[in-house]
């Protein structure tokens, strides 16, 4: 009687091992467990830059790009380039001086925000009147930071506005909520370019900065200004200022 021949497994014969090692049948499969995959890394948080100064431009991007996430894709130094790079790239966030080459910031805020609707608009300026804060506000800005403490609030704006909540300078902040209300509305049969107009002046701004930046001529806003002289009844730019600031319009 010849011994049991030891049991020897085809390795080659295609069949499947069932879960305890025997030959699965036809109809099974074997699922091997999925591979955990890593999470695609978040977009950045694309940046413009735009401030007249070629030095501020280069110090805020140096503070910017040390942060994880941010990457700034265009600067520009005055109002016109800015228009265009915003255009252009469409960044999450745009770094907007107050002061710049071809007019005021202000009246070019509303534009921008037309322009990339998606892109939030921090304020970064010397300006620390409440009043220059809530009007860049009012017009479509989500942050208002001043440069005295860019080191220290800046990169805390951006990623706020980069989620569309706002910030805003805590100092000027609570000078903002101890004002008593005021009451709104365009005084004394103002139009509403008027009233842009007196916002400008009030500002500090000249004729020929105002036409730049509302796209009029100068000899318009020469006669929007004695509009405005006569039906306010004010005739220096100090009384404007107080005319201004009186009716809530700064």
């Amino acid at each position: 009687m010849q011994p049991d021949s030891p049991t020897t497994t085809n390795q080659g014969d295609g069949a499947e091992l069932g879960p305890a090692g025997t030959e699965a049948g036809s109809g099974d499969r074997v699922i091997l467990p999925e591979m955990e995959q890593a999470p695609a890394p978040a977009a950045p948080v694309t940046i413009v830059v735009a401030d007249d100064h070629q030095v501020v431009r280069a110090g805020l991007r140096l503070l910017l790009e040390a942060e994880d996430g941010f990457e700034v894709v265009a600067e520009a130094g005055d109002v016109e380039g800015t228009e265009r790079r915003v255009t252009a790239y469409h960044p999450r966030v745009l770094i907007l001086d107050l002061n710049m080459p071809g007019g005021s910031s202000l009246p070019a805020i509303p534009r921008l925000r037309e322009m990339a609707p998606q892109t939030q608009i921090v304020v970064l300026t010397m300006q620390n009147d409440p009043a220059f804060a809530r009007e860049a506000l009012r017009a479509g800005a989500i942050g208002y930071v001043l440069k005295e403490a860019a080191d220290t609030e800046l990169v805390q704006a951006v990623r706020l506005a980069a989620q569309g909540r706002t910030y805003l300078n805590p100092e000027l902040g609570a000078r903002l909520a101890a004002e008593p209300p005021r009451p709104s509305g365009p005084p004394d049969d103002l139009s509403a370019r008027e009233v842009e107009v007196l916002k400008l002046i009030a500002l500090g701004h000249t004729n020929g900065e105002i036409a730049s930046s509302l796209y009029l001529s100068v000899r318009t806003v020469e006669s929007h200004r004695a509009h405005i002289q006569q039906k306010t009844r004010r005739s220096t730019r100090a009384d404007l200022v107080a005319y201004a600031r009186e009716h809530d319009l700064l």
